[in-house]
């Protein structure tokens, strides 16, 4: 089981634009149909389009503005998203979210003796464990978490067993 996220921002915005276009168009078509002065004239606006050149700055301002949002909207659809339910081994198709999965290791770097506070950030192939101690000396205390930590690891079982970093910071100095 390794499910990611949905694209909804990149299909959200584009079809917020595609939505205002319509509107604009359908609203500019009932003007003309009552007889009403249209917002938009569509004969001052393709005037002002034949009489622009094709070198004109700003025609070429906005193409490469159009191009980078259609690239980045393209890359934002088509990249894989970050993992939301990491797999985990055993004979059914299981998994767990991300955030039981940095609270449960971040509950085994906090329970370690001399460990203060703690933060878990998850990579792809790495966990890193932020601990602070209030201890003057922290010999050790980086083995002992980073032992916790796998420990757990092992208990949870995740199919790609991450590499485990440990950086301790102390409060105090000696």
């Amino acid at each position: 089981m390794k499910r990611r996220p949905r694209r909804a921002t990149a299909a959200t915005l584009t079809a917020l634009v595609l939505l205002a276009a319509c509107v604009l168009v359908a609203v500019v078509a009932i003007q003309l149909i009552i007889g009403e002065r249209p917002w938009v004239s569509y004969s001052a606006v393709a005037g002002a389009l034949n009489r622009t050149p094709w070198t004109s700055w700003w025609l070429e301002l906005a193409s490469i503005v159009a191009v980078v949002l259609g690239l980045c909207l393209l890359l934002s659809a088509v990249l894989p998203g970050r993992r939301t339910v990491l797999p985990l081994r055993g004979e059914l198709d299981s998994g767990a979210s991300r955030a039981s999965y940095r609270s449960t290791l971040r509950a085994a770097a906090s329970g370690v003796d001399g460990v203060s506070a703690a933060k878990v950030r998850l990579g792809r192939r790495r966990v890193r464990v932020r601990v602070r101690t209030h201890r003057t000396r922290s010999e050790g205390l980086s083995e002992a978490v980073e032992a916790a930590v796998t420990r757990r690891l092992d208990e949870v079982g995740p199919v790609e067993q991450p590499a485990v970093r440990v950086a301790v910071s102390a409060t105090r100095s000696s």
